[in-house]
């Protein structure tokens, strides 16, 4: 899933329109379209990758985590898919943006694959709880950076 607006750029566009799952982020009837289809592609076995944070805080430099939205965390629960959390603690020094300057650089970028974490047994309203649970798992990775 990713925001529609990389659907204006020709170059992703190719590849996002056939693999991705558009959504656009001001719209509740996208987002529940987006949801709706990658619940059938769950249900279909396929794999789904998330940016639970929806977005990026530009107010903070180092950037940090910032709170995660509910949506995927209920869509793990619906559909009783296990989560396996991937903190990227340092991809900011390669692709960085401090306001005054932005751009990339050659390098190697620390990333750490958590072990999933069932859904089993989990009912909707657990969604906060798992919301919670996988943030301070990804943050305890990218805090000791």
């Amino acid at each position: 899933m990713g925001k529609d607006e990389l659907l204006s750029n020709p170059v992703l566009k190719i590849f996002f329109k056939s693999i991705d799952i558009p959504v656009n982020r001001e719209s509740k009837i996208s987002a529940y379209r987006a949801f709706k289809r990658a619940a059938d592609n769950l249900n279909d076995g396929m794999s789904l990758i998330i940016f639970p944070e929806g977005g990026i805080n530009e107010e903070v430099y180092p950037p940090e985590l910032v709170p995660f939205k509910n949506g995927p965390f209920r869509l793990a629960i619906d559909t009783q898919t296990e989560i396996v959390a991937v903190s990227i603690s340092d991809a900011w020094k390669k692709l960085f943006d401090d306001g005054a300057k932005h751009g990339s650089r050659p390098g190697i970028c620390d990333i750490f694959v958590h072990a999933p974490v069932s859904t089993a047994n989990l009912v909707t309203d657990d969604a906060e709880q798992l919301k919670d649970r996988i943030f301070e798992l990804i943050n305890s990775r990218i805090a000791k950076s």
